[in-house]
């Protein structure tokens, strides 16, 4: 059997990989093209307002107008989750109560209060439904409909549960 004499052969390994890398990094970034030079950065919109031999500038706000169609849209989606949010507190607010020492709500004003989470919801999904989203959001349309209804479909099967007869034990 032959003798090695470098007890740790693969000790070399590492930096030649390491000079690899190098050489890969740097021939690799030559040939990215060059960066234009007219490339100019956008800044925001300044006013200068000269007073007393001094030049005030100030940065004037950027505006931005959607489209109509769009605008509608987004101000029904903000209004819809305002309304389940308010649904959400709501039931937070039965679940805190009944679990409450002493109960601060009773099984029947829970089933009402409950009934109303459940109609409200529903109605918030077919609002949901209803919209026609404006182009380049479908997807995004189809994501909320999809939670939105997985949020009635909850609420019901809370509805469900507590009129259930099973008592849990």
């Amino acid at each position: 059997m032959a003798v090695n004499p470098d007890p740790r052969p693969g000790r070399w390994i590492l930096p030649l990989v390491i000079l690899g890398m190098i050489a890969f990094t740097y021939f690799f970034v030559r040939e990215l093209p060059a960066a234009s030079p007219e490339t100019t950065l956008v800044a925001q919109p300044t006013t200068t307002t000269i007073t007393d031999d001094t030049a005030v500038t100030t940065s004037v706000p950027v505006t931005t107008t959607l489209d109509p169609e769009v605008q509608a849209y987004l101000d029904a989606v903000e209004r819809i989750n305002g309304e389940l949010q308010i649904l959400k507190t709501e039931l937070v607010t039965i679940n805190q109560g009944f679990d409450a020492d002493p109960r601060e709500i009773q099984y029947s004003e829970i089933d009402a209060r409950m009934e109303v989470v459940v109609n409200d919801t529903r109605a918030l999904a077919d609002q949901v439904a209803d919209l026609t989203p404006p182009a380049g959001l479908e997807a995004n349309h189809e994501a909320l409909k999809t939670a939105i209804d997985l949020a009635a479909l909850a609420a019901s099967d809370g509805l469900d549960g507590l009129r259930s007869p099973d008592t849990g034990e």
